[in-house]
């Protein structure tokens, strides 16, 4: 299920989308402000934000700002802001696509459709990546080995998630943890440590000698087929 984050300091409107994605079959959590949108953020790893700009503590423009440090995540704005200028400097700051209010829910429905869409990854080897030793489906967000479901935590899909999408370029260690923890991490990486020491265990024939989940000493890590 695609995981949407509303935020928005108006209840009104907050409970309109729940009530419709949520219809839809979309995974719907909600903020009210720039703050709690950063944490959810971090928390919930959602698939697409539908972001108003009038946050009472902080303007949403700085929110993508914000959330472009660490995150690649669809934002599909919501705002009164009709002025041009405001838009373009939404769009600037990161933002995928710009709504304004009073707006018809089937419009905002398909556009929130097509940020999902052309955040996916393209048709072909990219959506299902192969090893000899595991298949990874990102679109379908699962692993297999030997013919079955391997069950990984959220946070253990997220790492593997984030290096497979890299292509076999190295990711760096601050990079990595601000995707897969969050803004406010950047020095933890014994964390990176601990988890990428759990996914070898699952996934490598030989955890112990890893061909496909690569350390870079004092650098990152690297995914590899």
């Amino acid at each position: 299920m695609t995981r949407v984050l509303v935020v928005d300091d108006d209840p009104a409107i907050v409970r309109a989308l729940v009530i419709n994605l949520r219809a839809r079959q979309y995974e719907v959590d909600s903020a009210e402000d720039g703050a709690g949108a950063l944490r959810e953020a971090a928390a919930r790893h959602p698939d697409v934000i539908v972001l108003d700009l009038g946050l009472p503590d902080m303007d949403g423009v700085d929110v993508i700002r914000r959330l472009r440090e660490w995150s690649r995540v669809p934002v599909l704005v919501l705002s009164a802001r009709h002025a041009s200028g405001e838009k373009v400097q939404a769009l600037d700051a990161g933002a995928d696509d710009y709504v304004t209010k009073p707006f018809g829910m089937d419009e905002l429905l398909a556009r929130l459709r097509a940020a999902v869409r052309r955040a996916e990854p393209a048709d072909g080897g990219d959506v299902v990546v192969e090893t000899e030793a595991f298949t990874v489906d990102l679109a379908a967000k699962k692993v297999h080995r030997d013919g079955r479901d391997v069950r990984l935590t959220p946070t253990e899909w997220h790492l593997l998630e984030a290096l497979v999408r890299a292509g076999g370029r190295l990711v760096g260690q601050r990079q990595l943890l601000r995707e897969v923890w969050g803004p406010s991490y950047g020095t933890e990486t014994n964390y990176l440590r601990v988890y990428m020491a759990q996914l070898r265990r699952k996934l490598e024939a030989d955890p112990s000698r890893p061909r496909h989940l690569i350390t870079e000493p004092g650098m990152g890590y690297r995914f590899e087929k």
